[in-house]
């Protein structure tokens, strides 16, 4: 079979692997789409595993299931997380999922850029869901993305009648100003990026986009009737965001990071303790927050196909993360199967 392994965000490398052989607990699945995150073109991020095979928002078909798998078999349609909790440890009794060691450490074999990839039993338990046939593979495979900005808000409650700031309005960034808006929000988005102002206004919905270079508290009051955001959800990892992201939320509010710059952040303690402002992190999603991503997927409540602009086949990957590194003109870059051989 064929995966594709990363050495950096300018060299991946098609290679021939043997398709992995499953237990009795654990399913094959052909990879029908897997997409481009945002951590995947984060080089000096991910190049610090290198070489290895990456992919993490992958659904397929089920081609093989062990004889001691219920729920799933043989043709079925499926997205698959690569990261789930024990259920069994400290912070997993204490409902802390995303703290749990397993969930940080596990993963499928080889990882979602393959044809074929190995699900481990416990990835079959927790986080395997069955896609419903409204849902295409496409659309599936930003499950994953949406749980986490599923979970980032819980974590930071956003609700109705908020303001919110979405600082950088890449993949994320377009999810979190739609989910802010289905609470009932006021969304406010920020960018560099011409391209991705423009999706976050037309394509998305929000409120108002300002260009970030230009951005400042003063020119967020103006279009917010003289307050500053309840929350603001930062989503680009540079540290202008991080100061921007101070500078605008409002007193009792919540900065939360979706993303983080490479260097320390600094906080203005003194404003921070004085304005009782909040400030929290999120990373990854729990099993409830995938299955609440695919209902509002299916739904409706979330419009995801707008988002995916381009599909890449597994062998002209190299071109997929041009695309989205470059980000100019792409939102979600998906990997789908390369096009069947003659006689195939």
């Amino acid at each position: 079979m064929k995966v594709a392994v990363y050495f950096s965000n300018t060299d991946l490398r098609i290679e021939e692997r043997t398709v992995p052989a499953i237990s009795e607990d654990e399913i094959l699945v052909k990879m029908m789409a897997s997409g481009i995150c945002g951590t995947d073109i984060l080089q000096w991020y991910r190049q610090q595993k290198a070489p290895r095979v990456l992919g993490h928002e992958m659904a397929g078909e089920i081609v093989a299931a062990g004889n001691r798998v219920k729920g799933f078999k043989k043709g079925d349609r499926v997205f698959v997380s690569h990261h789930v909790p024990c259920y069994e440890c400290h912070y997993c009794k204490a409902s802390d999922y995303t703290a749990c060691e397993a969930l940080h450490a596990g993963n499928y074999e080889p990882g979602g850029f393959s044809e074929y990839i190995r699900v481990p039993a416990m990835n079959v338990r927790h986080g395997t869901l069955l896609l419903p046939g409204s849902v295409s593979y496409e659309e599936a495979a930003m499950i994953e993305p949406l749980a986490c900005v599923v979970a980032g808000q819980r974590r930071a409650h956003v609700e109705s009648g908020h303001t919110v700031l979405v600082i950088g309005s890449g993949v994320s960034g377009l999810l979190h100003i739609q989910m802010a808006r289905l609470k009932g929000g006021t969304v406010f988005a920020t960018d560099i990026n011409e391209y991705r102002m423009g999706k976050a206004a037309e394509l998305i919905g929000a409120d108002h986009v300002f260009n970030a270079d230009g951005f400042s508290a003063d020119a967020l009051k103006e279009r917010n009737n003289g307050r500053l955001a309840n929350r603001v959800i930062v989503c680009a990892g540079a540290a202008q965001a991080a100061r921007h992201a101070a500078s605008a939320v409002d007193r009792r509010g919540t900065v939360l990071f979706f993303a983080v710059p490479r260097e320390d952040i600094n906080i203005p303690s003194m404003r921070f303790w004085r304005d009782e402002i909040t400030v929290m992190f999120s990373y990854g999603a729990a099993p409830e927050d995938l299955r609440e991503a695919l209902s509002l997927i299916e739904k409706g409540g979330i419009n995801v196909k707008k988002m995916v602009t381009h599909t890449v086949s597994l062998s002209e990957i190299q071109k997929g993360f041009a695309l989205a590194a470059e980000g100019s003109g792409a939102l979600k870059v998906v990997i789908v199967p390369d096009a069947p051989r003659a006689g195939e």
